[in-house]
């Protein structure tokens, strides 16, 4: 039994002895025909100004991936974007 939490839209892609690289936070799961490696994201300056982050998951082979559109960390940061700030002044002060 497994339990898998993904956010946004799911997506099923399937690989035929294809090469995908992703953001690691993107990947949900995939089939144990998948070679799977975390590489890194270019060098120093796309690394740091890409906005892509520092790694990317490079899956290799035939079989199935599961993806998610909407990584938890991304989902919390959006959310914190648009929440009133803490402390704030109150109506009429």
């Amino acid at each position: 039994m497994a339990f898998i939490h993904a956010g946004g839209t799911i997506i099923e892609k399937e690989l035929k002895d294809d090469i995908l690289r992703i953001d690691t936070g993107c990947l949900v799961a995939f089939t144990k025909e998948i070679d799977y490696s975390i590489e890194r994201a270019g060098n120093l300056k796309s690394m740091f100004f890409g906005g892509e982050g520092l790694f990317l998951a490079t899956l290799k082979g035939t079989g199935t991936v599961f993806l998610q559109s909407l990584p938890f960390s991304r989902m919390a940061d959006r959310i914190l974007a648009h929440a009133p700030s803490a402390g704030g002044s109150k109506k009429g002060e």
